[in-house]
């Protein structure tokens, strides 16, 4: 008998995960189901058939569900920056600011409220729980978001993967002053005194006007340096491949956390910023084709291992009132208050049924806790951990089964209409 224990098990996993994340999305391409949530089976199975199997329990190991959900994030980040094809406005990003400025706040207070008096958290609990699921993901959103950068002139994003992207790639980043006051609170009570003035001077108005500015100033730099005629003589993007994504990845996160301001912010503006220097270089297909191989392996190996945190407890101590709060939050919460931001914008109904919809959990809530937990005193972790996961589980199976059709109905009816009218199917609100 073969031993299936110790370091041969755990390189064969990665050897069949590896091999899967390289040939799955392909199959799945037309398939009601999502990658994530094959991997999500895989790791439940794979865990409960080796128990020989290190324990992947977030709070058994809180510096490694840290570390990986924050590489994870900041890659996808990154990817999701560079494949927006819609120059940087105020105005045509208004679907962007609608989902951030209404929808965003609305989802949490309804989770505040919700963790609160049906969950019976704490008060610093039920903020965290409202800031960790505050924000929807870019890395297990990609059925529904923007899939690369195009250099055509005069390329345009429809408007609800745009808006789905933008969203994703802005909202991961402003829900950390919300999860610094949860700690805070945790920490010094709910009396304002002891937080409040620090909280909004540091937290909200210092980190994120430095997430912003070095964002912009490293992907601004970048750009300028190998989009110019000095690199186009030396040929230097020839040679240099996917690892210019990588060091703008870690050059802004970097700068940023260094500076106290916020990583993922900065990094997001930077993918921006770098590709409005030249939006019609071949080059960006390249950086952000790396980029997306590196977060499929990191995404992997979160989904799987949250697969074998299900099957180790990670759920143990929920109930039905858990379930009933997730559900609600998914398919009550997200979709309504989306609805309301996106009254009266550039969305057509159908698209806005879609962007309300489509409000896609799962890795950086897991970075939030993780991060908070760590910070700061909560005695519900544990529970937080798993109502977390539980949302980011039912929003791995509920989008990803509905991703693919709803999409491919969506962008039937958009070339429908465009033909009619004569217009850009992507620009034709439907």
């Amino acid at each position: 008998m073969f031993p299936v224990d110790g370091p041969a098990a755990i390189f064969l996993a990665v050897g069949v995960a590896t091999l899967a994340a390289a040939v799955l999305p392909r199959l799945l391409r037309r398939a009601p189901v999502s990658m994530p949530a094959v991997f999500l089976a895989m790791g439940a199975l794979g865990f409960w058939l080796l128990p020989q199997l290190p324990d992947p329990s977030p709070t058994e190991h809180p510096d490694i569900a840290l570390h990986l959900t924050e590489v994870c994030v900041i890659v996808s980040l990154m990817g999701a920056g560079l494949a927006i094809n819609r120059p940087f406005s105020w105005r045509s990003w208004g679907t962007t600011w609608r989902l951030l400025a209404i929808t965003m706040p609305l989802s949490m207070v309804a989770v505040g409220v919700l963790g609160w008096a049906v969950l019976g958290l704490g008060v610093a609990s039920a903020m965290l729980l409202a800031a960790a699921l505050a924000p929807t993901d870019p890395v297990l959103a990609t059925e529904v978001q923007v899939t690369e950068p195009v250099d055509e002139p005069g390329t345009q994003d429809d408007e609800a993967r745009f808006a789905l992207t933008s969203e994703a790639g802005l909202n991961d980043g402003l829900a950390f002053p919300f999860t610094y006051a949860a700690i805070a609170v945790s920490l010094s009570g709910l009396a304002p005194g002891g937080w409040l003035g620090r909280w909004v001077l540091l937290d909200v108005v210092w980190r994120l006007s430095v997430g912003v500015a070095l964002g912009f100033l490293v992907g601004w730099l970048l750009g300028r340096l190998f989009f110019s005629s000095f690199a186009e003589r030396l040929r230097i993007t020839e040679h240099t491949q996917g690892f210019v994504a990588l060091a703008a990845i870690f050059l802004a996160y970097g700068g940023a956390e260094m500076a106290e301001g916020y990583g993922f912010v900065a990094v997001f503006v930077c993918a921006v910023a770098l590709r409005g220097t030249e939006r019609e270089h071949e080059y960006h297909k390249v950086l952000h084709a790396f980029v997306e191989q590196i977060e499929r392996l990191l995404t992997v190996a979160v989904i799987v291992l949250l697969g074998g945190a299900l099957v180790r407890g990670v759920f143990s101590g929920l109930g039905w009132a858990e379930l009933g709060v997730a559900l609600v939050f998914l398919l009550v919460v997200r979709p309504l208050t989306g609805w309301v931001a996106l009254r009266g914008g550039r969305t057509g109904p159908r698209e806005r049924a879609v962007v309300a919809f489509f409000g896609v959990r799962g890795v950086g809530s897991l970075f939030y806790v993780a991060y908070a937990v760590q910070e700061g005193e909560f005695a519900d972790a544990d529970r937080l951990w798993g109502v977390a996961a539980l949302v980011v589980v039912a929003s791995v199976l509920i989008h990803g089964a509905a991703a693919t059709p709803v999409m491919r109905a969506l962008d039937r009816r958009r070339e429908r209409h465009a033909r009619v009218a004569g217009e850009d199917p992507a620009t034709t609100p439907v």
